[in-house]
């Protein structure tokens, strides 16, 4: 009976994980084929039924889009297209918010979501994983002293949510992982721990502990204990952060 639990689990971890990709793929090429009028359909263009077809349609007109608005004709048509939209008053606030954020996150010299960080969220002493989108601007940095950067804390093991902060920059560690690296140790809860990587730069070392009451030497601390604090969003769906907790060695 332990042979066969061990050969079906096994097999579990090849197939779940081949079956979920195909699934997303499957969703994501029905999504993008949904926005293809039927006129436009290889069965109505040719009267066969071509598979992908309209997937294939959606990636060449958004790489012509890509090309055209490339050029001085493209931009000045792209510009006076944004300030028709923008006379349209609820078009106009959906629209340019969709589009600072696509602009922020998808600009190709951008900096958000390009470094991650340990940040102490949500309380001193329990480090968590965040993103760099960026440093506050405009009225916010006028009220804010200091040098601050903007970071995304996401949660677990639904990155989609999380949580924006404007934390102090020394209050923060770098990390030499890359962003997908930092993705999957989120979405994992710590069981797909990343790969050691080289140091580009030595991390800035954290504030030594103060002494007891009586001047004894402190215990030596490093953060071994990973710690899951479930909370809830809107009261139905349930999340966790992944949290370090200095522990004793």
């Amino acid at each position: 009976m332990r042979v066969i639990k061990k050969y079906f689990i096994t097999g579990l971890l090849i197939w779940v994980p081949l079956v979920i990709t195909v699934w997303v793929l499957g969703l994501l090429v029905a999504t993008l084929e949904g926005f293809v009028p039927s006129f436009l359909s290889a069965e109505s263009l040719f009267g066969v039924d071509i598979p992908g077809f309209r997937f294939l349609l959606v990636i060449v007109v958004v790489l012509l889009t890509g090309v055209f608005a490339a050029n001085l004709i493209g931009r000045s048509m792209v510009e006076q297209w944004e300030r028709l939209l923008g006379r349209i008053p609820l078009v106009r606030s959906i629209y340019n918010s969709v589009k600072q954020v696509s602009d922020t996150v998808l600009a190709p010299n951008g900096q958000a979501f390009r470094r991650a960080v340990l940040v102490q969220y949500p309380r001193a002493g329990a480090w968590t994983i965040a993103f760099v989108t960026g440093t506050p601007g405009g009225e916010v940095a006028d009220k804010l002293e200091g040098d601050l950067i903007s970071v995304y804390v996401p949660t677990t093991p639904n990155p989609t949510s999380g949580f924006f902060l404007m934390v102090p920059r020394g209050d923060t560690l770098d990390l030499n992982m890359s962003v997908d690296a930092a993705l999957k140790y989120i979405v994992s809860m710590g069981v797909v721990a990343p790969a050691p990587t080289a140091c580009r730069q030595p991390p800035r070392p954290l504030p030594p502990p103060s002494r007891g009451a009586r001047g004894e030497q402190p215990a030596r601390r490093r953060f071994v204990t990973l710690t899951l604090q479930p909370s809830t969003h809107n009261g139905v769906i349930p999340h966790a952060y992944l949290l370090y907790r200095p522990g004793l060695p």
